[in-house]
């Protein structure tokens, strides 16, 4: 059946608003891909470029930029000289328990296992890899990945408040499978690369201490949004919504001359 040059013009039409409203949207939308190196004297990985890490002590200490979003979530690492209680059956038996602990404001907590410790592979380094709630923070999962590597044990610990963690955990896959050791073999006699606890204490004591104390808690861990994305962003949608105007003005003067 032959078309009509009406159809042919429309044909064409959509194919143009098609291709526009790609361009568009590639232009204007965020990179998932988009990332920021982080690396110290032990470990590197990749995290969002909106994300910054500050060293508190003998924690690093991770958040994003954003107020609302450095509320939500937080990594936290920290390393030590491999001593008598580093090794990975040893965290294995502890990941997979309960985990008591002292919040920064001295309350106890006793965490719930989410699921067991499993031994992971990222960039040809074995990380024990565990999910736990209400073990560092009331009302946050918080994931651990420990591994050692020569005489260096390590802690990466990742927590989002549970009303937040589907928004994050995306995020915390693409930084594990990241995750790098690079410490190097000298590492114990040059404390100016550290800094790192001693072999006679415990992986990640410090970790509870270095949460951030303006973290979300039970009462205002409601589901808050900053302004992000394509829809939410005033100019974007204003911007998006003339260019949809202009191609419809478009549209309807190819139609009206494929019609005559």
């Amino acid at each position: 059946m032959r078309r009509s040059k009406a159809q042919t013009y429309f044909s064409q039409f959509s194919v143009l608003l098609l291709t526009v409203t790609s361009l568009a949207l590639a232009t204007f939308t965020p990179s998932l891909s988009t990332a920021r190196t982080f690396k110290n004297a032990y470990i590197s990985f990749e995290m969002l470029d909106t994300w910054k890490c500050q060293l508190e002590q003998t924690e690093w200490v991770c958040r994003s930029d954003d107020p609302q979003e450095a509320k939500e979530a937080v990594i936290i690492l920290t390393a030590k000289e491999k001593g008598p209680t580093d090794s990975f059956p040893l965290y294995e038996n502890h990941m997979n328990s309960s985990i008591t602990t002292t919040s920064k404001s001295g309350s106890t907590l006793t965490s719930a296992v989410v699921y067991k410790a499993q031994t992971q592979r990222y960039n040809d380094q074995p990380w024990l890899d565990g999910l736990h709630r209400d073990s560092e923070v009331q009302n946050y999962f918080t994931r651990y990945l420990a591994t050692i590597k020569d005489q260096i044990a390590i802690l990466v610990t990742f927590s989002a408040h549970n009303k937040y963690y589907a928004k994050h955990s995306g995020n915390f896959t693409n930084t594990i499978k990241s995750l790098r050791v690079i410490a190097s073999k000298d590492l114990l006699s040059r404390p100016d690369l550290g800094p790192l606890r001693g072999s006679g204490e415990t992986l990640g004591a410090g970790i509870g201490q270095a949460m951030p104390a303006d973290l979300l808690s039970a009462e205002d861990g409601g589901p808050q949004q900053t302004k992000k994305g394509l829809l939410q962003n005033e100019k974007l949608l204003g911007f998006g919504l003339l260019i949809l105007a202009i191609l419809l003005y478009i549209g309807y003067r190819i139609y009206k001359k494929g019609k005559e």
